[in-house]
């Protein structure tokens, strides 16, 4: 740590959805800036205007935003270093390309994507760089006259770095330590498209700096990128100023193979994306974590733990608890294996803890999504309550609550009708004349009274309690069957075992 203030930074692309290794990058640098008194910023960086789509970037502020992940600095917020879309900031990129230019750390290349196609297509593993710039058309390989001409001529150009011959570069990785590359192995990146725009290189580096950002936390396909961006650093003198680096490890395919994508969630029918994307351009709609019925708290716990631990057996974490115990140098190297069954048991552990209350809001809506609109809200607490250890993901609520709300539509009859009897159905007939004398159901009494009356007519309580439940509910799962039948209501039991009655006899 350094005595200057935290500031990180998120940077996506609004180009899609975002997938959960991005949420879990804006969770590790909010942990971070939060555990230090700092700053959590999002940058939009829209620099590549053919891959930008509409409502992508209110996407990403909505992901946020669910997550509780919402940044001190932003498009939306604002801030001290405004503007936070790199569209915006286009003008200030090219006076820092100049700059390298003038310096002989950049020059300008004329090459038209026709020629560098074609060089593709003639020479094996092409790069633009030390081996072929000079052969190319760019102000190294060009006379000082002819590239004044073009440049006065307007002529498309773009800006690239001149990596340099025969040096190795290193920095300190916060989770990986020492890291070192050959410049001969990186090619001559661009720095500024022939529209003007900067690319990521510059951008990044141009934007941390002027943003004060002190710890910059990406995904680790971003190391091979990292040279570059350190020698632009030293390039343009700022670094002292650098930030501290460190390269997330992947998340992987359930088998440990490759990077999660998209298709894996689609091949594997779990989603990857924090919520639900509906690509305008093709009409494809991809689920999404939120939409499969997780609560934000959850689908933050697992990433966390996708990837770092606290070194103990906890795995549980509010994000305050996380907030507490986050360290990125116990972030791991290796990549981390996801895994669905464990993502949907940290769901359900979650729902067990979450308070009735908070539950409320989200039950309310899968009801309203099912025609079944609640004005009892203190009902439906109780409720919860009842049932809330039963579910794993928010539409369970459904299965495990409709019954409450609407009669059965249908009967577990395979359960049933194998072993049904007129003894049962006369069994069930006088106990409806029984409920009819009381004043009201209460489970401490009623199940006693149940369970004597079957003894009474020669009848094992297995034999009348399956059926009773499936009568109040359909089939054979929900809460203890007499405090189902208490929420009914007396005449609402009535009226349940009558029609199941019919159902049953049918």
């Amino acid at each position: 740590m350094t005595d200057k203030k935290v500031r990180v930074r998120f940077a996506p692309s609004p180009t899609g959805g975002l997938h959960l290794g991005g949420v879990r990058t804006v969770l590790f640098n909010y942990l971070f800036a939060k555990k230090h008194k700092g700053d959590f910023v999002l940058r939009i960086e829209d620099t590549d205007q053919t891959r930008y789509v509409e409502g992508a970037e209110e996407y990403i502020l909505d992901c946020l935003k669910w997550c509780g992940l919402e940044p001190d600095e932003s498009p939306v917020a604002g801030g001290q270093y405004a503007p936070y879309r790199q569209s915006e900031r286009k003008a200030l990129y090219r006076e820092y390309a100049e700059r390298l230019v003038m310096q002989g750390h950049a020059y300008y290349a004329f090459d038209t994507a026709e020629e560098l196609d074609k060089n593709r297509k003639e020479i094996p593993n092409f790069q633009y760089g030390q081996a072929y710039r000079d052969s190319l058309r760019n102000s190294l390989s060009l006379p000082q006259h002819e590239v004044d001409a073009l440049l006065d001529a307007g002529t498309p150009h773009v800006i690239r770095i001149k990596m340099p011959a025969d040096e190795t570069i290193s920095f300190h990785d916060m989770i990986r330590g020492h890291v070192s590359f050959e410049t001969n192995q990186v090619d001559d990146k661009v720095l500024l498209k022939a529209d003007g725009m900067p690319t990521y290189h510059l951008a990044v580096v141009v934007d941390d700096y002027l943003m004060k950002i002190s710890h910059a936390f990406r995904g680790e396909e971003w190391l091979p990128s990292a040279p570059v961006h350190l020698l632009l650093w030293d390039y343009l003198g700022w670094k002292a100023d650098m930030p501290q680096w460190a390269h997330l490890p992947l998340i992987l395919k359930p088998d440990g193979h490759g990077k999660l994508s998209k298709r894996d969630g689609a091949r594997l029918g779990f989603p990857v994306y924090a919520m639900s994307w509906f690509d305008a351009k093709t009409g494809e709609l991809t689920p999404g974590f939120r939409e499969l019925g997780f609560l934000p708290e959850a689908f933050l716990n697992l990433l966390a733990t996708l990837g770092w631990n606290d070194g103990t057996d906890q795995e549980i974490f509010t994000l305050d608890e996380l907030i507490e115990k986050f360290s990125i140098e116990r972030v791991n190297k290796a990549g981390a294996k996801f895994d669905f069954e464990k993502a949907k048991w940290f769901n359900a552990e979650w729902i067990k803890r979450s308070d009735a209350t908070t539950l409320l809001p989200h039950v309310k809506t899968i009801l309203a999504e099912k025609n079944i609109n609640i004005t009892d809200d203190q009902r439906l607490i109780t409720l919860i309550d009842l049932i809330k250890d039963r579910c794993v993901l928010l539409p369970d609520f459904y299965q495990q609550l409709g019954y409450f709300f609407e009669e059965p539509k249908s009967y577990d009859l395979a359960s049933v009708k194998p072993k049904w009897n007129d003894q049962k159905g006369d069994f069930f007939k006088e106990y409806i004349e029984k409920l009819a004398n009381i004043e009201a159901i209460q489970p401490e009494l009623e199940e006693p009274a149940f369970k004597a009356f079957a003894e009474e007519k020669g009848m094992k309580i297995g034999d009348v309690m399956m059926p009773f439940r499936i009568m109040l509910v359909g089939s054979k799962f929900g809460p203890h069957v007499f405090d189902i039948a208490a929420s009914l209501g007396k005449q609402e039991t009535i009226n349940r075992i009558t029609k199941g009655l019919v159902a049953f006899s049918a």
